[in-house]
């Protein structure tokens, strides 16, 4: 079995190359996603299908270029702690953005059962043309 940080790991390397299935793979069908209040897919989703309908389609669809770099990863056991920068242009206002950002994963038995984003939604925000 993958340790938890391999799982995370895969997961970010899965984005990396738009592969939502493999992103998806170890994602709990009871998993709560929470992506920050003001982020343009704020709200807590709850298994695979409603992340990847809810979030990830959303971002694909709203932005060009949209991604997640990540720079560090830290192994706290059953939580791994994901650090790094998001960028994209907003496709509807042509304005670039790149903003810190965390994920606090938390896994129980090989699946992730909880995601949290904390991200700088003013700088998203200002990219999308509203303050």
């Amino acid at each position: 079995m993958m340790s938890n940080i391999d799982i995370v790991r895969a997961h970010y390397a899965a984005s990396a190359q738009g592969n939502l299935d493999a992103m998806m793979a170890h994602v709990s069908p009871q998993a709560r996603w929470t992506e920050m209040a003001g982020f343009p897919c704020a709200g807590t989703w709850v298994g695979p299908q409603a992340v990847a309908e809810n979030v990830f389609a959303v971002l694909g669809r709203d932005w060009i270029g949209y991604r997640f770099e990540l720079q560090s990863l830290i192994d706290a056991g059953e939580h791994i702690v994901g650090v790094g920068s998001y960028h994209g242009t907003y496709r509807a206002t042509g304005k670039a953005m790149r903003a810190r950002v965390a994920h606090i994963w938390h896994l129980q038995n090989g699946k992730i059962v909880a995601f949290e984003q904390f991200t700088d939604t003013l700088l998203v925000r200002q990219a999308m043309g509203s303050h």
